[in-house]
């Protein structure tokens, strides 16, 4: 493939040199198998939920059976008229049990070939160069410079969130830090907020370094901001909810570890 030199800036926003770009900033765009993988990583935590096998079955109610001019659902011991059946195995009975619950031993895992998942992952990484891919996410980028933006390995040892959204700012993201902060202090319509889903999660930028030197836990303060060390990035980090084309920064040092992955 073609080499590509992209400029690298510092905290400061300037530019301060030329590198040559991975290859896998090249690869192509491959939606279905972004979908796919992102699919199989979240169905990969689901976890299995159902009710108790035992439940609305711990009764001593029992028929009577034919000839008592009674129907035949089960009655509770003791109790001769209609309303005991409250009990009852039966499911249409009041206090019955559930008719088709859902039960906790179902498998909701799903696999994707190693190949496929490697494919998805490097389409979704050279999305992140696509601005046309990136404006259609939603995100702003209007005073970006340049795409993919590569800083300098400074940037990984920041440890004051203050300092992150200044260098962020610096990089003119401030406006699409500001709409995902917007988004994420909305409360949602519907029965949602009230099952532990209150506010939507809006995704900004995704920062993607080589080391941990406190960026980690400088940047995960900021609203949309997520942060990533390179031999942990996935598909989904790249393309949340199967929309590949994440506003993302890459540190130098992350560029040259794309460069290792091409080697192996």
């Amino acid at each position: 493939m073609k080499s590509t030199k992209v400029p690298v800036f510092n905290i400061k926003g300037k530019e301060v040199e030329k590198i040559e770009l991975a290859e896998v900033f090249q690869a192509p765009f491959r939606p279905d198998l972004i979908k796919r993988a992102v699919l199989s990583s979240r169905r990969n935590r689901q976890v299995p939920y159902g009710v108790d096998p035992r439940a609305g079955k711990r009764t001593s109610a029992e028929s009577w059976g034919t000839g008592r001019g009674a129907a035949r659902v089960p009655r509770v011991k003791g109790s001769r008229t209609h309303s005991a059946s409250r009990a009852a195995l039966i499911p249409f009975a009041v206090g019955g049990r559930r008719t088709h619950p859902p039960e906790a031993d179902q498998n909701f895992s799903e696999k994707v070939n190693k190949k496929e998942r490697i494919i998805a992952r490097n389409s979704a990484i050279a999305a992140t160069s696509d601005p046309i891919l990136v404006e259609s996410r939603g995100h702003i980028i209007e005073e970006v410079n340049y795409l993919p933006l590569v800083v300098t390995d400074e940037l990984e040892s920041l440890k004051k969130t203050k300092d992150v959204y200044e260098t962020f700012k610096s990089l003119g993201l401030s406006f699409d830090l500001a709409k995902a902060k917007r988004r994420n202090s909305h409360v949602r319509a519907g029965k949602g907020k009230r099952r532990g889903r209150k506010y939507k999660n809006g995704k900004s930028v995704l920062l993607v370094v080589a080391n941990d030197m406190g960026i980690l836990r400088a940047a995960r303060n900021i609203s949309g901001v997520d942060a990533v060390i390179i031999d942990q990035l996935n598909t989904e980090h790249l393309a949340p909810g199967t929309h590949a084309g994440r506003l993302t920064i890459w540190t130098k040092s992350a560029v040259d570890y794309l460069k290792e992955w091409e080697k192996n």
